[in-house]
């Protein structure tokens, strides 16, 4: 924008740059580029773009059991006879449950909490899905699918003070109620490199060493 605030764009095209200029981490700059091509793509392409950003918000939902994204009352994984439904795989987000599920190493549920709790920054207990998991601990007739009860919770959240407070909670929940609690393994990656690695990967690698 110029200095007495006139960007020099028709008011349409300024406000499809500010649109896009409030998606995460896209900046004044990527908007300008995104609203461009935009404005470069024919009559067609323009509207299927905006036709599938209609169906996507129309279509897409949380699923009813886990809060993963679902084109129904149940997303793929919980509608799958196929996956053990006793183990569930707690993560912040759907798309750390995409990213999981890609490496075909896990073949139990998930259970999505859709954030962590972050006193701080205002996230109580209520705020996330806690309450709807402990509910398919404790209801499984009516909560988890098959009506199968939960005997493993593998807690799947981001290494982080939030996250391990999460964890803490959660933990302190399900040990009550009888269910075996584990995290994900954290320390050196493969193919890392020790003097590269940063304190708390270090410490993690250490706490989590193994007999061999």
């Amino acid at each position: 924008m110029n200095s007495d605030g006139q960007s020099g764009y028709p008011t349409s095209v300024e406000g499809l740059i500010d649109r896009f200029g409030r998606l995460p981490g896209v900046g004044r700059r990527t908007a300008e580029r995104l609203a461009l091509h935009i404005l470069k793509l024919d009559a067609v392409e323009a509207k299927k773009l905006a036709r599938a950003i209609d169906e996507v918000k129309d279509a897409v939902q949380h699923c009813r059991v886990c809060f993963n994204f679902a084109d129904g009352k149940r997303c793929s994984v919980c509608a799958d006879a196929r996956r053990d439904r006793s183990a569930v795989m707690v993560v912040e987000q759907p798309g750390d449950l995409i990213a999981l599920e890609q490496t075909g190493m896990w073949r139990g549920l998930y259970h999505v909490l859709l954030g962590r709790v972050s006193p701080l920054e205002g996230v109580q207990v209520e705020d996330v899905t806690i309450a709807d998991l402990l509910a398919r601990v404790d209801e499984p007739e009516e909560r988890n699918p098959g009506g199968e009860r939960v005997r493993e919770v593998v807690l799947a959240l981001n290494p982080t003070l939030e996250g391990d407070g999460t964890a803490l909670h959660l933990m302190a929940e399900l040990e009550r109620r009888g269910v075996d609690v584990s995290r994900l393994a954290r320390g050196l990656p493969a193919g890392g490199q020790i003097n590269l690695s940063n304190k708390a990967i270090l410490a993690d690698a250490i706490a989590g060493r193994r007999r061999v």
